[in-house]
């Protein structure tokens, strides 16, 4: 029978925050949930009549590339409007208090809304990408991109309305490539259902993984593969691992002898646990 684990957050601070030389952070939605930011997954999570499933998908996009960036433009502008919130904030303290030390700390995150880099987070590893970053169809480049709108057609368009009308923008009117002469179709620099996780960022994952002395579960709900690995994998090498979540997940019963359990919102729980 897989051990309980513990609740004692004096006993996490004391004996494994103090002398931790390498953590690890992973999260997941749950993190940014109290910064009012939305899922577009479960009962209630729906952009007109899609979950983010319907139109996260390479097959979506070719389908109809205005519909799909209508969604993505939507969720830029929103995620434009929300701010870090506490458990953001715990997170890049500890990063900087650590490294004042000569210790490591390093965010492995599903999440693709970059709050953790607007909290201060600098070792951050998105396993899914940004939504503030584009990919060109034809050429492969990637960068940063953080307009308001993304591009002028898509200005007005969006609205997550049941009844909002598509825009059914011409291709030629969606963002575009600025490299050179290329020209080609921008998408979302994203991990869609159906394609695999960019393999430098998971092997800098493992090499992470593989060399903390201790590791944080924070808001993730441990169902989505290969993260939901992760935490696991570092508890069978006998390393501490702390989930921090509103419930249980299926990772929470596999976090091994050293395993503990922080029941509650990211936002409170968290700089408590984290606090210098």
């Amino acid at each position: 029978m897989a051990a309980r684990p513990s609740s004692d957050l004096a006993k996490f601070r004391r004996e494994h925050l103090a002398s931790a030389q390498h953590l690890v952070i992973l999260t997941g939605a749950g993190v940014s949930a109290e910064s009012g930011v939305p899922t577009f997954r479960g009962a209630g999570g729906f952009w007109r009549k899609y979950q983010a499933q319907d139109l996260a998908t390479p097959q979506a996009f070719y389908r109809d590339p205005s519909l799909v960036w209508e969604f993505y433009h939507y969720r830029r502008e929103v995620m434009l409007s929300k701010e870090p919130n506490p458990a953001h904030d715990a997170i890049a303290e500890v990063e900087a208090r650590f490294a004042a030390e000569g210790k490591r700390v390093v965010v492995i995150t599903q999440n693709i809304d970059e709050l953790h880099k607007r909290a201060g987070s600098e070792n951050i590893l998105e396993l899914h990408g940004s939504l503030f970053k584009t990919q060109c169809t034809e050429c492969g480049d990637v960068r940063p991109n953080h307009d308001s709108p993304i591009c002028e057609a898509l200005s007005g368009h969006g609205a997550p309305d049941p009844d909002a009308t598509a825009a059914r923008l011409p291709v030629s009117d969606l963002p575009r490539c600025q490299v050179g002469n290329c020209g080609g179709l921008l998408r979302p620099n994203v991990v869609w259902f159906g394609e695999s996780l960019d393999e430098e960022v998971m092997d800098a994952a493992h090499e992470e993984l593989e060399n903390c002395d201790l590791c944080l579960v924070v808001g993730t709900s441990s169902v989505v593969y290969p993260a939901a690995m992760f935490a696991p994998q570092v508890a069978m090498r006998g390393v501490p691992v702390a989930e921090f979540n509103m419930e249980t997940t299926p990772a929470t019963n596999r976090l091994g002898g050293k395993g503990f359990f922080f029941e509650g919102p990211c936002g409170t729980i968290l700089p408590q646990a984290l606090a210098e």
